[in-house]
């Protein structure tokens, strides 16, 4: 059973919001609205503001009422619909003296609302273009630390989905699918740890294609993959993948030994 006091104390809460809710007093609803806001107690204190939005447009306290409004939405765990509010804030505001952190909490919801790397990554994007954003209007803020840390997270995140994908393509035999994605990978992330991987990919993607080429194309296929092989071994000389690499250009040559020695 709920205990008689918690009853009392509940049907108080529910009586002061009530009335609030229904007052024309701006002022009681505001200062209602802070303590909803400042228990947690996001859902009542959103319906407050809500309200207040309308009553104080114009009025000295409108910034202090959205600055509220805006983080009701980001305690309710709306974060999209919480960064358009912050971002606003930002436009609106010109001056205000919360800018700085709105700004940085637009960017911070997007973050939030980055997914696991196997799924769209459109917010992960976003989120980076905000921090970067954030980064460049406030140089000197205590938070640029941690806006790099995010930006390089969410970019890790971007690298394992390009990464991942590359692989599916190969797995799957869309070898040439594969070969644009290891080279987008590769040219988006240079420094990528999967560097040594992705090359050596790129080089069995470009075989693969070469031997399954129609004959007008598969000199030309031919010399691609004899590239690839020779990026990979300038890059990766004493790689541990360098035998297969180097079974791989053996087949290479003699398939391009075969079209040169034909008989015109």
């Amino acid at each position: 059973m709920v205990p008689i006091v918690a009853l009392l104390l509940l049907s108080a809460c529910t009586s002061d919001f009530k009335k609030a809710f229904k007052s024309n007093n701006a002022d009681l609803k505001y200062s209602t609205a802070v303590e909803y806001y400042e228990k947690d107690d996001y859902v009542r204190a959103y319906q407050l503001f809500d309200q207040l939005l309308i009553l104080y447009r114009g009025n000295s306290k409108a910034e202090e009422v959205y600055y509220y409004y805006a983080y009701c939405n980001y305690g309710m765990g709306d974060y999209l619909i919480a960064a358009y509010h912050f971002k606003n804030y930002t436009n609106t505001f010109k001056a205000g003296k919360h800018r700085e952190e709105m700004a940085y909490m637009a960017a911070y919801c997007y973050y939030l609302e980055s997914p696991v790397y196997k799924l769209d990554q459109t917010n992960t994007q976003r989120a980076i273009d905000e921090l970067q954003l954030f980064v460049n209007r406030y140089p000197n803020s205590e938070r640029l630390t941690e806006c790099n840390e995010l930006i390089q997270e969410l970019r890790d995140k971007l690298e394992r989905k390009s990464y991942e994908t590359g692989k599916m393509y190969y797995k799957t035999s869309y070898y040439q699918a594969a070969l644009v994605s290891f080279e987008n990978t590769l040219n988006d992330f240079p420094d990528t740890e999967y560097r040594e991987e992705l090359m050596f990919l790129k080089l069995r993607a470009a075989y693969e294609i070469a031997i399954n080429s129609v004959e007008v194309k598969k000199q030309e296929r031919l010399e691609e993959a004899q590239i690839a092989y020779q990026e990979f071994y300038n890059e990766f000389p004493e790689s541990q993948k360098l035998e297969e690499a180097n079974k791989l250009l053996k087949r290479i040559n003699n398939q391009m030994n075969l079209i040169t020695n034909q008989v015109p």
